[in-house]
């Protein structure tokens, strides 16, 4: 990629909106579109190595570079810290934060917590939910490009507790999204593949579509636990490898 990312190259960026935006695939405009491009411009930076781990970000820099103004970058930038992918300190600025097996391993945990009872709360979804959500995963196992796979995931799993009224619960769910997501897409990057869900989300609409919303809170607590072990793996030997 060249240096210097013009706005029309970040523009293109959002054909799509990204999975940290927590949004369907509609596009949006404005200044909302350019700061959701530039985070993921700067994330796409921070995973592949241009900002690499415990280096101080230059906002002059980084705004001639991209070709941006200072305050949608600021807005990116502490999207990312809400991510914890930057660490932003006072008189300071902003930093780029490693990955960390501890803190992948607290936040993976939470969100087995946390959907199942915002399942609980929306219960029985309609038949037309559960159509939009068998069409969803239908798409999702097919789907080969790892980015397009996550976004798609998130779309099912917000499509599944759409009418849990705890906003707050919905909010906390989000920003678990965030704080794990990084790690998700720092090992699809390394390893070009895609993780794969479809499986357990059959196994939560199968229990959906007989009346069993128990056995279906369950299944998705399942679910969410099984991309733990092999992140977890990988995070530890990039670490024994780093410290070689």
């Amino acid at each position: 990629m060249n240096e210097v990312v013009g706005r029309a190259d970040l523009q293109r960026r959002i054909n799509w909106t990204t999975v940290y935006s927590m949004q369907n695939t509609r596009a949006l405009v404005g200044r909302d579109n350019l700061s959701d491009a530039l985070t993921r411009e700067l994330r796409d930076r921070i995973l592949d190595g241009r900002l690499p781990p415990g280096e101080r970000v230059n906002e002059v820099h980084l705004s001639r570079a991209l070709g941006v103004s200072r305050t949608p970058l600021r807005e990116a930038l502490n999207r990312l810290v809400q991510e914890g992918a930057l660490l932003s300190r006072p008189r300071i600025g902003y930093s780029v934060q490693p990955l960390s097996l501890e803190e992948f391993e607290q936040a993976y945990d939470i969100r087995p917590l946390l959907d199942p009872e915002a399942l609980r709360l929306a219960g029985l979804p309609s038949p037309e939910r559960l159509k939009r959500l068998r069409a969803l995963n239908h798409r999702l196992e097919r789907e080969r490009d790892a980015d397009a796979a996550i976004a798609l995931d998130d779309e099912w799993h917000f499509e599944l507790i759409a009418n849990c009224r705890n906003k707050l619960l919905i909010t906390l769910i989000e920003l678990m999204i965030r704080r794990t997501r990084r790690y998700e897409i720092a090992l699809l990057h390394e390893r070009r593949n895609v993780l794969r869900s479809g499986l357990g989300h059959r196994a939560v609409m199968a229990a959906l579509e007989r009346g069993d919303l128990p056995q279906a809170c369950a299944a998705l607590r399942k679910n969410l636990q099984t991309g733990k072990a092999p992140i977890a793996a990988w995070l530890k030997r990039r670490n024994k490898e780093h410290w070689r």
